[in-house]
């Protein structure tokens, strides 16, 4: 019985090691190993390290050979003890090596500590332009790998003055206009003419001056400039015996065309789109917004990928704490690379964690100049095709531009129709629940009896089928928008009825909850605003869950909450449920869409620097004076 037990007891030990994880000390296979500069900045670490290491293995001697250690300013720690202590202890000495080399073994696998920057980059931040062409080209080489990097180009060529005067050309192949860089290059090679001056200086003023074609042009001497020119798409021109570089602008690259809306399309109004093109974005609203006023301000985000980020206000109309305040969250952004307007709008926004979004993105340059015309920032991102608008509210995101285009009538009943549609998509499937469970008494008798009917043969409770079904739901909403090409929406809609009606046909649903569920479906489809759409799909399921386990009582708790959640929100200062929460001057433009000859004055929560839109009469081919028409 002992060595049965024995023996399950290591086979059970056995067991226990073969299941576990153990990790594989020996370096096998790729190992990503470290850089020079993150074995320097380790260096440190590893000192202290071993330091540790050598104390605990000073300690077990001392417990080892029993014998007294003292310290005399700093000098090495003397043991005694027998020989057989020394075994004992020289024992120690090789466990915690063993223990030593162990840990250093899992350094490797360790998180890479964050490096300073390489020499090429200690380069292009301090670095200045040389005189001499070689240093440059070797300092050039260094900073974009050559010549393993095959995009960036170096071509020499000879400056056509007398004397001639050496030089070489950088740019980037593929972000540059050709047929502009062989305009510079014959100017430069074939219609110089000139006399060369001695000095270097003379000679940067002499090409600028009277050589080149180019209409933007930039001297600078230092290397970061020299890579933010070119990496944007410029043409760097250095030039023998000069300290300095010409950073003409040859910008080029192949972009997207501005094309309809995709997101927001509209009947009537404009149907142009932003693309992915900053200063075609920023020509799109200066068409619109044709004023000197206009301010258009580049920010650059990123450490190691600079993206160029536009702030564009009108200074007479936009207050300077706002525009201030933007431009203070952008600069503080220190992130590698910025790649979207959305990752912008994550790191500015006052409630991060809060569902509802709180900065306005849109693609139609109308809407964005109409809310730089109330005084509100707008912001550009180098690279997306949306644009953030701050401050913004939840009434403006469930505006859109086609109520403005139409007459007054048809926009505010298109709002209250929007306004319906917004709580039926977070609160139809919840009071089903709660009616079906709860208060049957609020049901009329027929209804009541057709619902129970109808439910008579579905094996699973109410909750289970309405979230059944809500899953389904977003399953095709999701599948619709990934199937490439127009197939997406015809998928969806076919899913839909197929999966409704083989639902109810299989009784696993009740015909009236397919209905039910359709109809919160489209009514999420009517929110303008993506972001909001996507909040009351999360909303729904809360409210869902508050049905099922409290009825009514649930659902007014829930929008209790909500409410209180939703009025502490605020968006660049500015509560996000005015003019309703705080009461502010409502104006002729939140819920009802009154006459456009009403709208006389901006929205006063921005605090605009001038608040008049409109005069009081600006029909003024209607002009009433004590009751005569003129």
């Amino acid at each position: 019985m002992m060595i049965a037990g024995r023996c399950g007891t290591i086979n059970l030990k056995k067991l226990l090691q073969i299941i576990s994880y153990q990790e594989n000390l020996d370096t096998e296979g790729f190992v990503l190993k470290e850089t020079m500069d993150e074995q320097q900045k380790t260096g440190k670490e590893d000192q202290g390290q071993a330091a540790a290491d050598n104390k605990q293995k000073t300690g077990e001697e001392e417990q080892k050979t029993g014998a007294d250690v003292r310290k005399e300013d700093g000098k090495v720690e003397q043991q005694a003890g027998k020989d057989g202590q020394k075994q004992v202890s020289g024992g120690g000495d090789e466990g915690a090596a063993g223990q030593n080399n162990k840990r250093r073994s899992r350094r490797s696998f360790r998180k890479p500590v964050p490096s300073s920057g390489t020499s090429a980059q200690k380069d292009a931040g301090d670095g200045r332009i040389s005189a001499s062409l070689e240093e440059n080209r070797r300092v050039i080489a260094r900073l974009y790998g050559l010549p393993e990097n095959k995009d960036v180009i170096i071509r020499d060529f000879t400056i056509n003055t007398v004397p001639p005067v050496r030089s070489f050309a950088v740019f980037i192949d593929g972000l540059t206009d050709k047929i502009i860089q062989d305009l510079l290059f014959q100017a430069l090679m074939a219609f110089a003419g000139q006399a060369s001056p001695p000095g270097g200086e003379k000679l940067v003023d002499l090409v600028k001056d009277r050589l080149l074609p180019g209409n933007q042009i930039m001297v600078t001497a230092s290397f970061r400039e020299f890579l933010d020119g070119v990496n944007y798409g410029g043409t760097a021109l250095f030039l023998e015996g000069c300290g300095k570089v010409l950073l003409v602008e040859t910008k080029g690259w192949e972009h997207r065309t501005v094309d309809r809306p995709q997101s927001e399309q509209t009947v009537n109004g404009p149907q142009e789109a932003f693309t992915e093109t900053l200063r075609t974005n920023t020509a799109l609203l200066r068409k619109l917004l044709k004023s000197e006023q206009l301010s258009t301000e580049l920010l650059t985000v990123g450490s190691r990928i600079k993206t160029f980020v536009a702030v564009m206000y009108l200074r007479d109309l936009a207050n300077p704490a706002l525009v201030d305040e933007v431009k203070r969250r952008i600069e503080g952004i220190k992130v590698d690379y910025l790649a979207d307007s959305g990752i912008l709008e994550q790191f500015i926004e006052d409630h991060p964690y809060n569902l509802n979004p709180t900065v306005l993105a849109t693609e139609r340059p109308d809407r964005v100049a109409s809310k730089i015309i109330e005084g509100k920032v707008a912001i550009l991102v180098d690279g997306s095709p949306f644009i953030l608008v701050v401050p913004s509210t939840m009434y403006e995101q469930l505006h859109t531009g086609e109520e403005v285009y139409r007459r007054w009538q048809f926009g505010t009943y298109i709002r209250y129709l929007r306004t319906l549609t917004f709580l039926a998509s977070f609160l139809l499937p919840g009071l089903y629940i709660s009616l079906v469970l709860f208060h049957h008494e609020m049901l009329p008798t027929e209804l009541l009896l057709a619902i129970a009917g109808n439910r008579e043969r579905v094996p699973f409770p109410s909750i289970m089928e309405v979230l059944m079904m809500e899953f389904a739901l977003e399953f095709i909403r999701e599948a619709g928008l990934r199937v490439p090409g127009i197939m997406g929406t015809t998928i969806g809609i076919v899913g839909a009825l197929i999966l409704g009606q083989a639902a109810v046909e299989a009784n696993i649903v009740s015909p009236i909850l397919v209905i039910l569920v359709a109809v919160t479906g489209l009514a999420s489809f009517a929110i303008p605003y993506y972001s909001l759409a996507f909040t009351t799909r999360i909303y729904r399921f809360i409210y869902i869950a508050l049905g099922a386990t409290l009825g009514f009582f649930g659902i007014s708790i829930g929008l209790f909450i909500q409410v209180l959640l939703t009025s502490n929100l605020k968006s660049f200062g500015v509560p996000y449920l005015v003019p309703t929460g705080p009461r502010t001057s409502a104006g002729a433009d939140v819920v009802t869409r009154l006459p456009v000859f009403f709208h006389e004055s901006r929205p006063d929560y921005v605090n605009p620097q001038d608040a008049t839109r409109a005069p009081k009469v600006s029909r003024t081919w209607l002009k009433r004076d004590r009751g005569e028409r003129r």
